[in-house]
């Protein structure tokens, strides 16, 4: 059993409070991902979970044993590194072994994990070259295998993607998702890349200097955030933000422009209140021009082959939409805009919490 428990976990550097009382659970065989900006605290906790930061309050539990006080190299765990940190003197098999051979193990186990290890990862070809006869993908995939081999009860992954290329990221993603299949073992891992997290995850854990913004599986975070900061960080482009106020039974955004089909969000919001509108980019209609839609010069167009982003300022705000690459949309040109129906969210204009 593998379920990973942290009950108001702390950490400090001197006066520095990184984490400042975090209650998570992970569950047996459960993928987890660890996601946010630089700094937010995301690495510290897992190298908290690895033993290799000390905990200065509340408590961590592998399994059914509390972990405080537990030297990392006695709580089962086992770690991949951004940088791989395989010893360059040595091979493969070598690289793989190591750790087992320092346990004491027989030669013909320490053989049948290299090599079950090896075919996982379609590594075999390479067991007796040294790291820098190989790619960066394939150093990935032996520092995977160097975990894999010690059976452990946790994976821990340090941004293990991030120094290579965007093909090769994709790869080794669907790799590392597949491998976390077929072995059933608890996985954390932490990225600052949000389409990893989204790909790859049971479950999200957002973090904001050192706060858990939100936990849920991928849709959850994408389509109910619990606040902007959520909002903005999952979603590639991210989701647009316009401040609206009420007037009756609409939104009217800060160019006085009132927003058709939005009585439901209207009504959430406080009589003469203010909010947040945010769509998503891909949740905005092309519609013919009328009185009820968002009417927009296009300043910057990219087109991505199987759809087209558009860059805009709605209300004097900076604002991205999605659509259809048949349109053909050339700067300069106006382009008339709905929200979708349903697909919109309301936020507190100063706490940035949603408005249910």
């Amino acid at each position: 059993m593998a379920l990973i428990r942290m009950q108001q976990l702390v950490k400090k550097y001197g006066d520095l409070t990184v984490i400042p009382g975090l209650d998570l659970d992970i569950a047996d065989h459960e993928f987890v991902v660890l996601v946010g900006p630089s700094g937010c605290g995301k690495s510290t906790l897992l190298r908290v979970l690895a033993g290799l930061e000390p905990i200065d309050g509340g408590e961590l539990y592998i399994g059914d044993r509390k972990v405080n006080d537990v030297p990392a190299a006695q709580r089962d765990i086992a770690m991949v590194f951004q940088d791989y940190a395989l010893y360059p003197h040595m091979t493969v098999r070598q690289n793989m072994a190591f750790a087992l051979e320092m346990r004491g193990m027989g030669r013909s186990e320490i053989a049948t994990r290299v090599e079950h290890a090896a075919r996982l990862l379609d590594i075999g070809p390479y067991l007796d070259r040294r790291p820098k006869a190989l790619s960066g993908g394939q150093r990935q995939r032996v520092a995977m295998g160097r975990a894999i081999v010690r059976d452990p009860q946790v994976f821990l992954f340090d941004e293990p993607l991030s120094n290579l290329d965007a093909k090769l990221r994709a790869q080794v993603r669907t790799e590392i998702k597949a491998l976390s299949q077929t072995l059933r073992t608890t996985m954390v891992f932490v990225t600052h890349d949000q389409i990893e997290a989204m790909t790859m995850a049971d479950r999200i854990v957002i973090m904001k200097s050192g706060v858990i913004q939100q936990v849920g599986t991928p849709e959850e975070v994408y389509e109910t955030p619990a606040n902007q900061f959520v909002a903005s960080f999952i979603g590639s482009p991210s989701m647009n933000f316009m401040p609206v106020t009420r007037d009756g039974e609409q939104l009217v955004l800060a160019d006085g422009k009132h927003l058709a089909d939005t009585a439901d969000l209207a009504r959430r919001m406080p009589a003469n209140g203010s909010a947040v509108l945010g769509v998503r980019p891909e949740h905005f209609l092309v519609v013919p021009e009328a009185s009820a839609a968002i009417s927009a010069r296009i300043d910057l167009v990219e087109p991505l082959g199987s759809d087209t982003l558009i860059h805009l300022k709605i209300a004097g705000t900076d604002a991205i939409a999605r659509v259809e690459p048949d349109l053909r949309p050339r700067p300069g040109d106006v382009v008339s805009l709905a929200p979708v129906p349903g697909k919109t969210h309301l936020f507190e204009a100063s706490s940035g919490a949603v408005i249910l």
